[in-house]
């Protein structure tokens, strides 16, 4: 079954498509040599202020599911839907800052047409749970980038590694292989519960990002 009908009818538009079974063996031959392929857990950390100010508009979005830390199998099926939905999103959105979208520095929600970081990650996250990945494995994740600015994506965790979903770019990326520097992300086990990923010290919950435009 293709993605467009997975997804109810909701058009993909037309994007390059990945050799799926050459992607999925070359990254096996990266996991065996590469002994970063999981972030690593330093204990609790507050959600940035964009998120604890949607789910209390939007409880549904934030609901727990019971869950518990998963490695979803990656078997080529899954790694060429990842890529799929990474691409459209990316593609089907515009960029855009909450300041030019709200009039405020920092406003979560699922996009339409446009949006910043954290609005393209729900999108995918949305998309790809309804193509049946378990929620628990679609963590978002707060980071910063190479020039030290806030910035949201979605990680996916699977036993290949932990890999992310980035509007600047189509090209999923294992976590240690983006360049950024990770602060925390949702616990798994209760997504309105987040995590550290770093051994730095608290982190605090600040603002994400604005605008977060595609490279």
């Amino acid at each position: 079954m293709t993605i467009l009908a997975r997804l109810g009818g909701v058009a993909l538009g037309l994007f390059c498509m990945i050799t799926v079974a050459h992607a999925v063996e070359a990254d096996q031959g990266r996991a065996e040599s590469n002994n970063e392929q999981f972030a690593a857990v330093y204990g609790k950390a507050l959600p940035p202020i964009g998120y604890v100010e949607m789910c209390a508009r939007e409880p549904k979005e934030c609901r727990p599911v019971g869950g518990k830390p998963i490695h979803l199998a990656l078997s080529p099926e899954r790694w060429n839907l990842i890529y799929q939905v990474n691409s459209f999103v990316n593609g089907k959105i515009a960029p855009m800052s909450d300041e030019e979208l709200y009039g405020k520095p920092e406003y979560w929600t699922i996009p339409t047409d446009a949006g910043d970081c954290e609005d393209y990650l729900l999108l995918k996250q949305r998309y790809l749970e309804g193509l049946g990945f378990a929620p628990e494995a679609l963590l978002i994740t707060v980071v910063l980038d190479e020039k030290g600015q806030g910035h949201a994506v979605l990680m996916v965790t699977t036993d290949k590694g932990d890999f992310v979903l980035d509007n600047r770019r189509n090209e999923v990326l294992r976590w240690s292989d983006t360049g950024y520097t990770y602060l925390k992300r949702q616990s798994a086990e209760d997504p309105r519960q987040w995590v550290s990923l770093s051994n730095k010290g608290s982190i605090d919950s600040g603002a994400v990002s604005a605008g977060g435009k595609k490279k």
